[in-house]
């Protein structure tokens, strides 16, 4: 079955020797199509240029909570941004505490904005968030309120809580290599009593390689690995896995043509 790496980060310098080789071991590895992400509207145009060379790779536009202090992004930017047909989603952008690069009322400004963009495009939000489930929660729900949006909760590494509501707002949640260390007893704990038809995987490469790989540096291929440790999580087959979260991708991705 094929695989979807739902969210990476292929502009970044760490793929330019062999960037190539990177795409064709996952085409080996089965993974059908890569969705690239944005961090900078500054950069936004190297990570579009890659979506446009390559029809299986398709991108977002937006700016991380980590570049919100220099980068505002204006509800009409992301808008005008995301007619292209290769960009199928805004962000990522959310909260992020735990390193506090940016002032945390920009964070918060720029969250909004995305999330009024996604409203309007009718397009998914990727929502990155670090130790800011309470002001997470707070701003989806309030953003909920003022009309629906669809999303996700990308690199999910957050409480109980917070995945229980952004399922009731109907957003989902994608798994990254973190599922698969092993001081991540508490996040599998959670992750296991998530529906499936909520689910997506996903790399964040290059960084978080999932054991086996550990260690190393993370490319699209190694979303296998992934979907694995959740098949295994699950007690389902890893056809079944790989079927679910790709089918998942494209319900929530509506922009990405099925190949």
């Amino acid at each position: 079955m094929p695989l979807v790496d739902s969210h990476c980060h292929l502009n970044f310098e760490d793929f330019q020797p062999d960037f190539e080789d990177v795409l064709a071991r996952a085409r080996n590895a089965g993974v059908e199509t890569i969705l690239t992400i944005s961090t900078r509207l500054s950069t936004f145009g190297q990570v579009l240029a890659i979506a446009e060379r390559h029809d299986n790779i398709y991108c977002s536009v937006g700016v991380h909570p980590h570049e919100a202090g220099s980068e505002k992004a204006t509800v009409e930017q992301l808008v005008d941004l995301a007619r292209h047909p290769k960009v199928v989603a805004f962000g990522e952008t959310g909260l992020d505490y735990f390193y506090e690069r940016s002032p945390r009322e920009a964070q918060r400004a720029n969250f909004r904005n995305h999330i009024a963009a996604a409203r309007i495009a009718g397009l998914p939000v990727i929502v990155h968030t670090r130790q800011a489930d309470l002001d997470t929660a707070i701003i989806l729900a309030a953003e909920m309120s003022m009309g629906p949006f669809t999303g996700l909760i990308h690199c999910f590494s957050s409480g109980r809580q917070l995945a229980e509501k952004a399922i009731k707002h109907g957003l989902f949640i994608s798994l990254s290599g973190i599922i698969t260390f092993n001081k991540s007893d508490e996040l599998r704990e959670v992750v296991r009593d998530l529906p499936l038809e909520r689910l997506l995987v996903e790399t964040d490469a290059p960084y978080l390689a999932p054991v086996p790989k550990r260690g190393k540096r993370n490319e699209p291929a190694f979303v296998v690995h992934t979907a694995q440790a959740l098949a295994d999580l699950m007690k389902v087959p890893g056809d079944e896995i790989a079927r679910v979260t790709t089918d998942n991708f494209y319900r929530l991705f509506t922009k990405v043509p099925r190949p």
